[in-house]
């Protein structure tokens, strides 16, 4: 069962994705509410299946890369890029296809460096970033990661949820 403060966490961010779809609507060429959206999005993405949460990843990297052709230098869109490349991998179950997400990411982290050097948390996501295939690798060999995409041994939701949020913590905070 959800806590109390989990379902508010849901609540707000669904929210804020209706009002960024109507924004959008009204204002397609605004890379705050692109950005904006697909942050949503991506909060949202952890409360979903594995499968829907991946959709809703790509759902939100397309919205990132609609923004960045708007603003290509919005720092911020930039790092949540790479938190969506990062959080994709991470739901990826092999390695040498989770590669190239995590390549993607360090690129899209230095890039967000490049334009806000002084900015920490982008420093931080860089440096973690490079961490963050060995962790995969270690997940998988932990069998972890079979248990979150469905294909191991049969586990509880909550376990397999747990885990899933346990790592959307670690990538996108």
């Amino acid at each position: 069962m959800e806590s109390s403060s989990e379902l508010d966490r849901l609540l707000f961010f669904e929210q804020a994705r209706k009002i960024s779809e109507a924004t959008y609507a009204s204002n397609p060429l605004d890379a705050d509410n692109l950005t904006r959206w697909a942050g949503a999005l991506l909060e949202l993405s952890q409360f979903q299946s594995v499968p829907d949460s991946q959709k809703m990843i790509q759902d939100a990297i397309s919205k990132l890369e609609e923004a960045l052709s708007i603003n290509p230098k919005k720092h911020d869109a930039l790092w949540c890029l790479g938190n969506a490349q990062t959080s994709f991998a991470f739901l990826t179950s092999k390695e040498d296809e989770a590669r190239p997400y995590f390549e993607k990411a360090a690129q899209y982290f230095q890039q967000a460096v490049d334009e806000d050097p002084s900015n920490e948390i982008y420093l931080k996501s860089l440096e973690i970033s490079a961490k963050a295939p060995e962790l995969h690798q270690e997940i998988i060999k932990q069998g972890l990661g079979q248990q979150m995409l469905g294909a191991g041994p049969s586990s509880s939701t909550s376990t397999s949820s747990s885990a899933k949020e346990n790592l959307s913590k670690v990538v996108i905070n």
